[in-house]
């Protein structure tokens, strides 16, 4: 699996997924997934995934230690942006990503956001 080394003390960290069936795949292939007996880091979100289902993956990677990165499509962060404004931690760090069927909107990425607003406050 494909972990981010020496984000805390040398421990690896893993990515975890949250998005549509060919984007989770993808990262699937290129090494990311993780599955226990209990748990994995990754969440197929398709459109009848329940809102609730997203919500707690949301929720439970982002508070997982060995968690270093979670990337989440912008139109599944959409549906569960009220989570995302609340969301103040620096690990792990989510990055919100364009999938193949939905063009990626930096005035939606609530990080986008945040550096704006920064940025605004600045000058």
């Amino acid at each position: 699996h494909l972990s981010i080394e020496g984000m805390a003390a040398g421990d690896g960290k893993l990515v975890a997924v949250i998005g549509d069936e060919d984007t989770v795949t993808g990262f699937l292939l290129a090494g990311v997934g993780h599955r226990t007996a209990d748990k994995s880091n990754f969440l197929v979100v398709k459109s009848d995934t329940p809102l609730s289902v997203v919500e707690h993956a949301f929720t439970d990677f982002t508070s997982r230690d060995d968690v270093g990165i979670l990337l989440i499509n912008q139109h599944v962060a959409n549906d569960i942006r009220h989570l995302l404004k609340t969301y103040s931690k620096t690990i792990p760090t989510v990055l919100e990503m364009p999938s193949k069927d939905q063009p990626y909107d930096p005035q939606q990425d609530y990080i986008m956001q945040r550096v704006s607003a920064m940025l605004n406050t600045e000058s």
